[in-house]
């Protein structure tokens, strides 16, 4: 970023008077602009200012809370996103989405919403809260009904290409050995095969459960991870082959298992922001272990380590000899973008962990392949 453009964030939209003949801002420095203006602006008009529009007017009639709160979420780092929403909440009053039943009742339901009333959940009161409840459990269904089908297609269990059985599903279907049982009755005529007895694998299930373990960093960066990490758990916890537990982390540890077949009483005990102490949360998981050979440890972080790194080494290598299965996910969201701290992820590698950004359809499949 410029100078000049790091000046005209500091001075605001007034700053263009002081810039003649510089040229427009870039796409982020823009963006920021923006998001500083929506709220930084009432500053202005609380002197008595005039507030100016045009074209490249930054009118907050233009900009919604919602998107916003998302943009400060996105462009600056966190501990300047929470002192952005702190002054928007204390000092501004910018407070009608987490005071008015109203207001958010008119708000359109999606995860964008859910990230917000997560983001502020500690100041949802009363009426608001019963709202900001409902649209919860409403997303999280949603999201739900998105991911279900395929994860549970991909924990079905392996076809097992030496029985078959008369349970008729399409996605079990064995062409080949279907013509094989039919080619007696091939019509030479009409030159058609009739089938009358279609012949359908079997698959391999699982007898004896795993434990999986997910381990949710909430800091606010993992927002989408958090939201996907709950929903999740839930839908493992339905299947017999696996026990599911999941403990949520940021300086302090938090064990949700005894919710982990409803993600929305796990959601609505998060806590995004704060510190990150994620050797902490790993030895607290530890100690959850019964089984190593049958335990998946899930870490779910951007590997930004508050803590000694050194000490988040040494618990994860502890963990990888007592041959736990060890998945280090950056990202787990419909998206799996990641975003985290590729040195950190690195050491933890070598230490016996695999690292990735997973879908959660690809977490399930890669679930099937270390439990197979």
């Amino acid at each position: 970023m410029s100078t000049v453009e790091r000046w005209r964030l500091v001075l605001g939209k007034y700053a263009q008077r002081l810039e003649p003949g510089a040229g427009g801002m870039r796409s982020d420095a823009a963006r920021m602009d923006a998001a500083l203006e929506y709220l930084y602006g009432r500053e202005y008009e609380g002197r008595g200012l005039r507030n100016e529009t045009g074209p490249g007017s930054l009118d907050a009639s233009q900009v919604t809370l919602v998107n916003w709160l998302g943009e400060v979420r996105a462009l600056f780092p966190r501990d300047t996103a929470e002192v952005i929403e702190k002054h928007a909440l204390d000092r501004y009053g910018l407070t009608e989405l987490v005071t008015d039943p109203q207001t958010l009742e008119r708000l359109e339901p999606n995860q964008q919403l859910l990230r917000t009333l997560l983001t502020l959940r500690g100041h949802l009161q009363g009426d608001v809260l019963h709202v900001a409840r409902r649209i919860i459990r409403q997303v999280v269904e949603e999201i739900r009904r998105q991911m279900e089908p395929d994860i549970r297609r991909a924990m079905s269990g392996r076809l097992n290409r030496n029985r078959h059985s008369p349970v008729q599903i399409a996605q079990n279907f064995d062409a080949l050995g279907t013509i094989r049982r039919n080619l007696k009755n091939y019509d030479l005529e009409r030159q058609k095969l009739v089938v009358e007895q279609m012949r359908f694998f079997e698959r391999n299930t699982r007898r004896l459960p795993w434990d999986i373990i997910l381990c949710v960093d909430q800091s606010g960066s993992m927002a989408d991870s958090v939201i996907h990490s709950a929903v999740m758990a839930g839908i493992l916890a339905g299947l017999p082959a696996f026990r599911v537990k999941i403990v949520v982390f940021d300086t302090s540890v938090v064990d949700l298992s005894d919710h982990v077949d409803d993600p929305v009483e796990v959601l609505m005990k998060v806590q995004l922001g704060g510190g990150t102490d994620i050797a902490q949360a790993v030895r607290y998981c530890a100690q959850l272990v019964e089984n190593p050979h049958r335990t998946v440890l899930a870490l779910v972080t951007d590997f930004c380590e508050g803590a000694p790194p050194g000490e988040l080494v040494r618990a994860v290598r502890k963990l990888a000899e007592a041959r736990v299965k060890l998945l280090g996910l950056a990202a787990l969201d419909g998206e799996a973008n990641p975003h985290y701290d590729r040195e950190m992820a690195g050491r933890l590698a070598a230490c016996g962990m695999e690292i990735a950004a997973l879908t959660p359809q690809r977490l399930a499949q890669w679930l099937v392949k270390v439990t197979s």
